[in-house]
């Protein structure tokens, strides 16, 4: 069963994410909260596998407890949930470690496709925003307004590494690489799991971020 912290500063939206959620026999909502101090507070109580994270809220937005979170609880997953399409949200969410970005108004299949998706360790994006965050990441890295991520470990992947990145780069999932690829989906999972080591980031999403800081190679 996947454990789910809603946070939203609308008790409304709130009380209806948890109902929807709770309505699923594969989900188990640990608790809310209405801000990013509150969310700090209900995961020392229990700890959620995912958060749904409304990205404007008061006192402490979900782009800043998202970092937080990921400094202290590396393993929970964040979907940002935001009736804004707002760029520089996007790019700060996604760059502080959120797997997923979806627009408020996704129904709830999806929802909790996006919920499963990133669970498994995987990023999901919204499709209306997903074209939009890739323009991003790369207007910002051509301007040098990048993540900021250490690029020089980069002469250390090889060459099946390198075309690992690339399709990451291109948000293709772990059974996608392995068919273009020509892989296993365990060995396309090891592949991962090294090249983050390698390049020391935390997750696929921080990868597709430093690759398109760096020109690919193969």
């Amino acid at each position: 069963m996947i454990k789910i912290l809603v946070a939203d500063d609308q008790q409304l939206v709130r009380q209806s994410l948890r109902m929807l959620l709770e309505s699923r026999s594969e989900f188990s909502v640990t608790g809310t909260a209405g801000d990013g101090y509150q969310v700090l507070e209900c995961i020392k109580s229990a700890v959620p596998d995912v958060i749904l994270m409304d990205i404007r809220m008061p006192r402490m937005d979900g782009v800043l407890c998202t970092k937080k979170i990921k400094d202290q609880y590396p393993t929970i997953k964040i979907i940002i949930l935001t009736t804004f399409d707002d760029d520089e949200y996007v790019y700060n969410a996604l760059k502080n470690g959120a797997s997923g970005y979806l627009l408020k108004d996704v129904g709830i299949d999806d929802l909790c496709r996006a919920i499963q998706t990133v669970y498994s360790g995987q990023a999901m994006i919204n499709q209306d925003i997903a074209s939009k965050v890739l323009r991003l990441f790369y207007q910002m890295a051509n301007e040098g307004k990048g993540a900021q991520l250490d690029l020089h470990h980069s002469e250390t992947l090889t060459g099946t590494e390198w075309k690992v990145v690339h399709e990451i780069e291109k948000g293709a999932s772990n059974r996608e690489i392995a068919d273009r690829l020509c892989l296993s989906e365990g060995t396309v999972r090891n592949y991962l799991s090294t090249i983050l080591d390698k390049l020391d980031l935390r997750d696929r999403t921080q990868l597709a971020i430093w690759a398109v800081q760096m020109p690919l190679c193969s």
